[in-house]
């Protein structure tokens, strides 16, 4: 597909390298020509110097010839006029990153007007999936499938964990729970386990399974799961207004400390049953005054990543139950978690995979087209929802006559609301919703690309 990025920021830039990896012709439209130079040498695409919303620059990158635009800008405005003019001039699909709260409501209502396809927000998506951790405070990732009847979760293997030892054959019969360890990441390596995988101490392991299901496994695991009723975030973002905004609602103690007095001032009239501090959260003695060390769990949401794990360390060591950290550098992942921050959330990265997912299903008219796709294990496995029609391959066989693509693990089956986890002797049927596990490296865009 030809697909028109205008931006090269931090979204612009990651969409880039996700998108040249699975293939696609791309053009990159940035007013800067160092940053713009920069991308094009690294990731061999065309690049266009100048104003995405301009009518000259667009027809300089070929927009009405192409399948989709996006326009992923720091500024709403622009994003929403380039898209105007792309599809007066003829592109197929649109997509504007828009993160004002204020357009929030309007955008529905223009949605058809403006041309929009999709849009996307990145620091609401971002609450979302901090407001999820919340809720389920023993996961350090949780992400959710069959609209909303089925999860995968990481759960980290600390040391006496009745786990560690067993093999995968054996957890069903040994917990009674039906659940599924879908991935394993154990020292930087990644495993699509079979049953014979023998699980140890540090393992990160990824389960699937009903919400109930995953519960009753962490119950039986022992780990303490103390309801979240006190949040503490460090910087007043915009990811700070939509998180303290669903805590708010549901009835959770918010405190907010940002440095700046004017957002202060903003968020004090946006969010009257909060409490907001005028203050550094980085100094601990700004913390200490708040008594932060008596929240059920501290968010770390300044702009800057360094400080965003030092806090979260911090938080971690003085005790707090649940500690969630945003950063922007994905690449340090590795580094962060050896060093105590364990639930990191990338508000680009998950935009991102809504993008991906767009992207696939567009190149698949048919109705087996991916449903949600969610990177795993820091991005380097994809766990994938797809519709099973009748035109999907081996419909009625036993799952354990199938021949499936290696390093491909059918996680999950939903039928009419009931969550299976799939043995040897389970069929998929037509309607089923299928969740499967693989490298991210496979690019699965219906379910038959799943069999050999």
């Amino acid at each position: 597909m030809r697909i028109v990025i205008v931006g090269d920021g931090k979204v612009g830039i990651t969409l880039t390298a996700r998108l040249s990896k699975e293939g696609h012709d791309l053009v990159i439209i940035d007013s800067d020509k160092r940053v713009l130079r920069e991308t094009v040498e690294k990731y061999d695409v065309l690049g266009v110097v100048g104003n995405g919303a301009s009518l000259s620059v667009q027809r300089e990158a070929e927009v009405g010839a192409s399948d989709l635009l996006i326009a992923a800008t720091s500024m709403d405005e622009v994003n929403m006029l380039c898209c105007i003019i792309g599809r007066k001039l003829g592109v197929r699909r649109t997509i504007a990153r828009v993160r004002n709260p204020e357009y929030t409501d309007q955008l529905g209502f223009l949605k058809e007007d403006l041309g929009l396809s999709m849009t996307i927000n990145p620091e609401r998506a971002a609450a979302v999936e901090i407001l999820n951790l919340l809720r389920f405070p023993a996961a350090l990732k949780r992400e959710t499938f069959a609209k909303g009847r089925a999860e995968i979760i990481e759960l980290k293997l600390r040391p006496g964990s009745p786990l560690c030892g067993i093999y995968l054959h054996e957890l069903i019969g040994l917990t009674r729970v039906q659940v599924l360890i879908c991935a394993v990441e154990r020292s930087g390596e990644v495993f699509i386990p079979a049953g014979q995988f023998q699980l140890q101490e540090g393992d990160s392991i990824f389960v699937t399974g009903s919400a109930q299901n995953l519960a009753a496994l962490v119950r039986w695991l022992q780990i303490i799961e103390r309801r979240v009723r006190s949040v503490v975030m460090i910087g007043g973002s915009r990811i700070s207004f939509y998180l303290a905004s669903a805590l708010l609602a549901d009835g959770t103690d918010v405190k907010i400390i940002e440095i700046d007095e004017n957002r202060c001032r903003q968020l004090a009239d946006l969010l009257p049953r909060a409490n907001i501090i005028h203050g550094d959260g980085a100094q601990p003695d700004i913390l200490d005054s708040e008594n932060f060390t008596g929240a059920d769990a501290l968010v770390t949401l300044t702009d800057i990543d360094e400080e965003n794990m030092v806090l979260s360390m911090y938080g971690s060591h003085m005790g707090i139950p649940k500690v969630v950290t945003k950063i922007n550098s994905v690449e340090y992942n590795d580094i962060f978690r050896n060093m105590g921050v364990e639930s990191m959330v990338s508000p680009k990265n998950i935009v991102c995979n809504d993008i991906v997912r767009y992207v696939r299903a567009m190149q698949n008219t048919s109705e087996d087209s991916v449903l949600a796709l969610h990177r795993i294990v820091h991005d380097k496995v994809d766990a994938l929802e797809f519709l099973a029609t009748e035109d999907t391959l081996g419909l009625g066989t036993k799952l354990r006559d199938l021949r499936i693509k290696p390093n491909v693990l059918l996680a999950c089956l939903n039928r009419g609301g009931r969550v299976i986890i799939p043995n040897g002797n389970d069929v998929i049927k037509k309607g089923d919703s299928v969740i499967i596990v693989t490298l991210s490296d496979n690019l699965f865009r219906n379910l038959n690309d799943i069999f050999e």
